[in-house]
């Protein structure tokens, strides 16, 4: 047998090479689109249209459904759009990755890729090294591309040659020769093919060159094609394993999508594959099941051409090979046009379906209810990292919660101020505070952790420096929780040394606490738009806070003459001030969080 396991090493390494060009392609184009392609996503509509073009222009400008179903999951794991408006962005996904079958077909055979690949590597070079990241971003996204083609060039060099190994084709023609039982073999077989390379575009890829070459005929070509497009629907599975149960109902309705297609094109699978052929020989292109046959008609009449024709020794302007070029053409065309309207006639059906697809996600996945101050992040997880410039949106709405979460603390604080002394409720609500303090130290490292993450992967300038600034709010989150909880430490100390608090101080007190909140109501709005946050916002938040420091300083001022004119104990005056200290410290932390927004807007609109 001529194929050693060498040749499987290189098809595996032609492969790896076509999907490293797809990642570096996508990740450059993310970079370079950066917040750009975050808001069209964010941003996205209730109209299932527009969510449909949406999911077609994004699969086609990154090339690879793959990469938008698992940004649609993140998005609605972090509760930018809903289950119904992702369908209709995973529909329109699906027709969006025939994009790529096209520009395989139209450019893998017709186009010596070794003229251009280096060349447009040579050209991408110096991009690489200039100083603006908008412009590496481009370069990459052109490297990419080249090796997208290179690894195609050699997967059709490494493929196995059934015909000179006359073992796997008695193999193969065994299975291929069963009528519609073989349809169903080699739909099982692209499923098993797209699951471990995850990728529909590679495995059209090597359909189309196997097709092309006469090793296999055209209608199980199509059902390879057919099999891959229920193949990639793991990789956005694989990714909500650990989101929410949004995002695990996303991933269902996409293989649910996929599934009940091809359910129906298997169901009048001959009729659709020569609906096809027609489309093809309508366009000009030719009847690309005749490649098959001729290649047999060659390898019966001609046996020495037949012989020739595998191994490259054919001259270059001979009969057969400039026919057999022909027919490659057809077939490419007809594959990419089977893709097509498959997805096509698919989404003209599904999309009136959606509100179906929902309740049935929905009952397939049912949601599991969780306690609510159990810690558990809402929006992020320690799932698959897809696309790190994309992945900030999800640690924004995750920060959000965190702030709430700690603004619910400072209530708790206030609470806990008014509460009798060594009751029950006292020590229940101080390890309530406590536990929330303690929640969010976790929720600190979690999202500080998810973050570095994201700044390992590829990310623009704009990410960096967004990242930075998300890491520094996380800290003064956590610090504004620490100041609530030592509120309720100065309590505690309070109610151990039996010292009491006059109406004048609770009221003073209340007065700060009101000072506080208010602060903290504005940050926490600043934080839940963080994209569109104006200037006259973060003045209100100055304004506040120049309030916080004014009473701190007045009552500062009346303490020392209360206690001097014996209004109330010295300790009394103490612990007040303590916790008016404590206070005013908790608006230092959130003018902190609300400098760093205003950092991001000024970077924004630079």
């Amino acid at each position: 047998m001529s194929y050693s396991f060498l040749d499987f090493l290189g098809l595996l390494g032609a492969v790896g090479l076509f999907l490293y060009g797809m990642k570096v392609m996508s990740e450059g184009l993310q970079k370079a689109a950066g917040d750009r392609l975050r808001n069209i996503l964010g941003a996205m509509t209730r109209n299932r249209f527009t969510g449909t073009l949406t999911g077609f222009f994004i699969t086609a400008m990154i090339q690879s459904s793959s990469a938008s179903t698992v940004m649609v999951v993140s998005f609605v794991n972090a509760g930018l759009m809903s289950l119904a408006q992702s369908m209709a962005v995973i529909m329109g996904a699906n027709v969006g990755t025939t994009f790529t079958a096209w520009v395989i077909s139209l450019f893998g055979f017709t186009v010596n890729i070794s003229s251009f690949v280096l060349p447009l590597i040579g050209l991408s070079i110096p991009l690489l090294f200039t100083k603006k990241s908008r412009n590496k971003s481009i370069g990459e996204f052109l490297i990419g591309f080249a090796f997208l083609f290179m690894g195609l060039d050699m997967i059709s060099k490494y493929v196995p040659d059934l015909q000179s190994n006359p073992e796997m084709f008695a193999f193969l023609e065994h299975y291929a020769s069963m009528g519609y039982g073989s349809v169903l073999i080699f739909v099982a077989v692209g499923i098993l093919l797209t699951m471990v390379i995850q990728s529909s575009a590679a495995t059209f890829a090597i359909t189309l060159i196997m097709c092309s070459k006469g090793w296999i005929d055209f209608d199980l070509s199509c059902a390879l094609v057919l099999g891959s497009n229920i193949g990639t629907t793991i990789t956005p599975i694989l990714a909500s394993m650990s989101g929410n149960v949004a995002a695990k109902r996303t991933a269902m309705g996409h293989l649910l999508f996929n599934l009940l297609g091809t359910v129906w094109v298997l169901c009048l699978y001959y009729p659709f594959v020569n609906l096809n052929v027609w489309l093809t020989e309508a366009l000009g292109q030719g009847n690309p099941e005749a490649l098959s046959a001729y290649v047999n008609h060659i390898e019966a009449t001609q046996p020495e051409i037949y012989n020739h024709l595998f191994d490259n020794s054919l001259p270059a302007g001979h009969d057969v090979l400039v026919r057999i070029g022909v027919m490659q053409q057809s077939v490419s065309f007809g594959l990419a046009i089977f893709h097509t309207v498959f997805n096509l006639i698919n989404l003209s059906i599904m999309i009136w379906m959606t509100g179906l697809y929902v309740r049935i996600v929905e009952r397939l996945v049912p949601a599991k209810h969780k306690e609510d101050e159990e810690f558990q992040l809402k929006f992020i997880s320690g799932g698959l990292l897809n696309a790190s410039e994309l992945n900030i949106a999800q640690a924004e709405k995750e920060i959000a919660v965190f702030a709430e979460r700690v603004q619910r603390m400072i209530g708790m604080a206030k609470s806990l101020v008014h509460t009798k002394e060594d009751s029950e409720d006292f020590t229940n609500q101080f390890s309530r505070l406590e536990k929330y303090e303690d929640i969010s130290d976790r929720m600190e490292l979690e999202i500080a952790h998810y973050l570095n993450r994201c700044s390992e992967g590829r990310l623009s300038n704009e990410g960096k420096m967004k990242i930075a600034a998300m890491l520094r709010i996380v800290s003064e989150i956590e610090s504004i929780a620490d100041c609530c909880a030592g509120a309720g430490k100065i309590l505690v100390r309070k109610q151990q040394s039996s010292v009491k608090f006059n109406n004048e101080i609770y009221t003073n007190i209340d007065t700060m606490f009101g000072y506080v909140e208010s602060a903290m109501t504005n940050m926490v709005q600043l934080l839940g738009n963080m994209e569109h946050v104006r200037e006259q916002e973060i003045i209100v938040s100055y304004n506040k806070e120049r309030e916080i420091n004014n009473l701190r300083n007045q009552l500062r001022t009346a303490n020392i003459e209360n206690i001097n004119s014996k209004h109330y104990e010295y300790q009394a005056g103490i612990y007040y001030m303590d916790l008016i200290s404590d206070l005013e410290k908790t608006g230092d932390y959130i003018i902190n969080v609300v400098d760093a927004i205003r950092e991001q807007v000024r970077k924004q609109t630079a």
